[in-house]
């Protein structure tokens, strides 16, 4: 396993989730001589420029074909090769759903499908690039693990130990370069299990990606205004951490956060688990409602459905004073 110091750190926050995976895919390739990387022609905008022109052999540019790169992926996996895919998220979950479903998760590949700028990373793209939907698909795909990391660190340190899991999984990277830290100092990952950022015993904050450091700032302003606010980041979706969600239920209200539809996504997880579990405890779930967004700038779209900390901070006053 790397090391990563402050300076490390700071410096994968500045290249953002994108540009962090393609620098940990070059940086794990001597060690990991099996695996290959794939793009559908956005070989510069993954991050894997330097990838590229140290190992040509292993790099290979299926065009803006979607479809059949994972086509393609799925016949190197069964000939004994890993493979990274990665091409922006909306293509990867919903153009190639098919060849991700029946190809590659059914048939049970060692495949890693990375879906760039997921969320509203695209900006001024508009809805056609708009991923507010994968998480919703992906979890409903058996043998499909899928993985949202909260910041730069987290997706590094995923990527170490995605070039390990044998099975077929989908990394979801959100927000823009300069990315906010979650983390400023080296942890311990581990999939499947989710990282309480915060302790309280009033709100549980239960986040996934972008929006785990926009949790953790609202829970900061929440404290001072008297509110014990708990933090979780859930970085892998499927398979749920339904332990720290069972732990979530003595708070006297869970919040899930994300930058995704309301529906399917870690809210939809959480609710689903809650209620098979019969809980009474009020849940509140924050993310993307059903309508599509106007276009526009990064954090002009965060701020239009309600993602910014102060925006959450509000919701969750709003929803306590009626508990």
């Amino acid at each position: 396993m790397a090391t990563f110091d402050r300076k490390l750190i700071r410096t994968l926050s500045m290249l953002g989730q994108r540009g962090t995976c393609g620098y940990m895919l070059t940086e794990l390739a001597p060690q990991y001589e099996n695996f290959l990387c794939m793009t559908a022609d956005l070989c510069t905008t993954s991050g894997l420029d330097r990838f590229a022109s140290s190992y040509p052999d292993r790099m290979l540019n299926i065009g803006i074909a979607e479809q059949n790169m994972l086509g393609v992926a799925a016949g190197l996996a069964m000939d004994g090769y890993q493979v990274f895919a990665s091409t922006f998220a909306t293509f990867a979950s919903m153009r190639a759903v098919e060849q991700l479903r029946t190809m590659l998760a059914y048939m049970n590949l060692n495949v890693k499908v990375i879906g760039m700028a997921s969320g509203f990373s695209m900006g001024f793209f508009g809805n056609t690039h708009y991923s507010m939907e994968d998480l919703a698909i992906t979890r409903a795909i058996p043998n499909l693990k899928v993985l949202a990391p909260a910041d730069a660190l987290e997706t590094a340190k995923m990527m170490e130990l995605l070039v390990q899991e044998e099975s077929p999984c989908y990394i979801r990277l959100t927000g823009a370069g300069n990315m906010p830290m979650v983390y400023r100092e080296d942890y311990n990952l581990k999939l499947g299990k989710a990282v309480t950022l915060r302790e309280g015993n009033e709100v549980c904050i239960i986040a996934t990606g972008s929006m785990v450091y926009q949790a953790c700032q609202a829970a900061d302003a929440l404290e001072k205004s008297g509110i014990g606010c708990r933090v979780l980041n859930m970085h892998t979706i499927k398979p749920l951490d339904t332990e720290a969600v069972q732990e979530a239920q003595d708070c006297r209200l869970i919040v899930t956060c994300e930058e995704h539809s309301v529906l399917g996504g870690l809210g939809g997880a959480v609710t689903e688990y809650l209620a098979e579990q019969g809980a009474k405890v009020p849940l509140m779930r924050i993310g993307i409602e059903d309508f599509y967004p106007k276009a526009g700038e990064y954090n002009f779209l965060l701020e239009q459905c309600g993602l910014t900390s102060a925006k959450i901070q509000e919701r969750v006053l709003h929803k306590i004073s009626q508990l």
